[in-house]
């Protein structure tokens, strides 16, 4: 099972990790929080119906990390198009923002949960709920976005990934983004019927 989910009676994941990987993991998850942001969160005791209408940006982010996480809904080759695609991120972009933070934040609280291995290997078995691995599995394709906007990785680069030197400085974060790959791909498996 070692960094490989698999299916649990009953439904959700369970995967073992050692202490390094979740502290990667808890890092990467708080990091996508901080680069989310904390949004425009309604403030105690405001009307919860004026939150449901509650407008958002109307332009994309100028952070490349972002514009992938919250691209356009439609192209920009008109007029038209652009105006619905401000009109659309208006009406969308805090929610999608809060379900990326929400989805992040069940990451970190279900790696601040894990009890260390009793045998002192230096890990745990996390276990996932059906609801939990959704939202993991939302917060692991977010990473691996965000870090293959910042490596600039395209569909070409896929097996030169693996035969960076050492040497690079890129090579620990394609490294994370590979684990990260390899971690999700094992996690849909597990959720598919």
């Amino acid at each position: 099972m070692a960094g490989h989910f698999e299916t649990l009676p009953g439904g959700g994941a369970a995967v073992a990790l050692d202490d390094v990987e979740i502290s990667i993991l808890r890092s990467l998850a708080v990091q996508l929080m901080e680069l989310i942001g904390p949004g425009d969160e309604p403030a105690e005791g405001a009307d919860p119906l004026a939150a449901l209408f509650a407008e958002g940006p109307s332009k994309p982010p100028s952070d490349p990390a972002l514009k992938r996480l919250f691209p356009d809904a439609y192209g920009d080759d008109s007029e038209e198009l652009r105006a619905a695609a401000s009109d659309f991120r208006r009406f969308t972009e805090n929610d999608l923002r809060a379900r990326k933070r929400e989805d992040a934040l069940v990451v970190v609280r279900a790696l601040d949960a894990l009890s260390v291995d009793a045998a002192g290997e230096g890990g745990a078995v996390l276990k996932l709920t059906p609801d939990e691995s959704r939202a993991w599995l939302g917060a692991l394709n977010d990473l691996r976005l965000t870090i293959g906007t910042r490596l600039e990785v395209t569909d070409d680069e896929g097996e030169q990934l693996y035969r960076l030197p050492d040497s690079d400085p890129r090579k620990p974060m394609v490294m994370a983004y590979l684990w990260l790959g390899a971690l999700q791909e094992s996690l849909v498996e597990t959720l598919m019927p």
